[in-house]
């Protein structure tokens, strides 16, 4: 049997708090707390990577692209942000 505590999360709920959370951060050593992006912006990066490294795009092209995703999702949280502060507030 499994124990379903609270310190003893199941599966089920490990991907329930993944899929809901707003950010993650890996600590290291030496350089401290490392943001690291939502799982679905990864395989966006990680596929970008990919089209560099077999030469599909220029890797300038698959940065401009990469950083410009990293802008609008940035814009789009803190758009979320606001919005959610102003119904609190109503």
């Amino acid at each position: 049997m499994t124990d379903k505590s609270p310190t003893n999360p199941s599966h089920r709920d490990t991907v329930e708090r993944v899929r809901h959370a707003d950010s993650f951060a890996v600590k290291l050593p030496i350089v401290g707390s490392v943001g690291i992006p939502r799982p679905e912006h990864l395989a966006f990066y990680a596929a970008l990577g990919v089209l560099a490294a077999l030469e599909v795009i220029e890797w300038p092209v698959a940065v401009i692209v990469a950083a410009g995703h990293v802008m609008a999702a940035e814009e789009h949280h803190r758009t979320l942000h606001e919005v959610g502060d102003a119904l609190e507030s109503a």
